[in-house]
Formats: C-alpha cells, structure tokens, sequence
C-alpha cells in the first residue's frame, strides 16, 4: 500500500473544496492507489503527468475543472509509493503547484 503526506497548503485546499468536489477527489483517490498498487501505469481517465516548468511535479485530474498536484517523496516503507499531495482544487493550483 502507497504511502502519503500532504503539505499544509494541500489540507486548506481540501477544505476550501464543496463537498460535492471532496467526494469526487477522494474517487480519484482510490483509483490512483489502486493503479499505483498495480503497478502498470496510471488510467487514461486521471490523466497523470508531469507538469510543465516544475520538475518532479505531477498533476492528477480528477474533475473536468479538478486537479491535484504531488510529487513522489523517499519511500518509507520499503518497496512502496511515497506520495506527497501538494495541491487541490481547479486549474488555479497550476499558479504554485
């Protein structure tokens, strides 16, 4: 099982967000861990990638106007995913992934 932290900035990020748009993120959620876990690469629909002029700095969508940005961080347990959530909300989260 993946491991996770979150920036300060990412839990004010989630509490900004209706509760509508957390159910939504937390979908998304489950599916990015269950791909993680799998090992073979993320689903078209949560279009990961890395983000343009930040380096080490990816981006999951998770709504049509819903995005979420980490980066993979030291492993903590041994042979699993560390991932640091950095950033939720609509495509403003691009201004300071």
């Amino acid at each position: 099982m993946p491991t996770y932290a979150w920036l300060a900035r990412f839990r004010a990020d989630v509490e900004r967000l209706s509760p509508t748009q957390q159910a939504a993120f937390l979908i998304a959620v489950l599916q990015f861990v269950d791909d993680l876990q799998r090992g073979r690469g993320f689903r078209t629909g949560l279009r990961v990638k890395g983000i343009q002029g930040a380096t080490g700095i990816f981006e999951m969508t998770w709504a049509p106007d819903g995005r979420a940005t980490f980066e993979y961080g030291d492993e903590v347990m041994e042979g699993e995913s560390r991932v640091v959530w950095r950033r939720v909300g609509s495509h403003a989260v691009f201004k300071a992934p």
